[in-house]
């Protein structure tokens, strides 16, 4: 199965994933599963009014995709990051997947429907 491992990059207790210290001792140990295929990272950034104010975080994601790549000793070709109101700057920054379904569909229903 092709993987990406969460990285919780803003440090937000709202956010899932391994810390950025811990992401490349995680992928030394997903590496030699035989039924993953780790490809690379991603990422749910904090909210930001501005989308620049994103890019610490995405660059960050990168720098430890690269980071994790050398010393697996290949290439991890995916990043996903950014969604509809930063995808322009998580691109910019290496993005290789973006979730955009606010732009696509709208904003998402509060009342107590599906």
């Amino acid at each position: 199965m092709k993987t990406l491992l969460e990285v919780n990059v803003s440090g937000e207790s709202t956010k899932f994933g391994v810390s950025p210290e811990g992401a490349v001792a995680l992928a030394e140990q997903v590496e030699p599963l035989a039924a993953l295929e780790l490809k690379g990272l991603m990422t749910v950034g904090a909210p930001v009014e501005r989308s620049e104010q994103a890019r610490a975080g995405f660059a960050r994601l990168r720098e430890l995709r690269d980071a994790i790549a050398r010393r697996l000793g290949r290439s991890l070709p995916e990043l996903s990051m950014g969604m509809s109101g930063d995808f322009e700057v998580a691109v910019e920054e290496g993005a290789t997947m973006v979730r955009v379904g606010t732009a696509l569909f709208g904003a998402r229903s509060t009342h107590g429907g599906v």
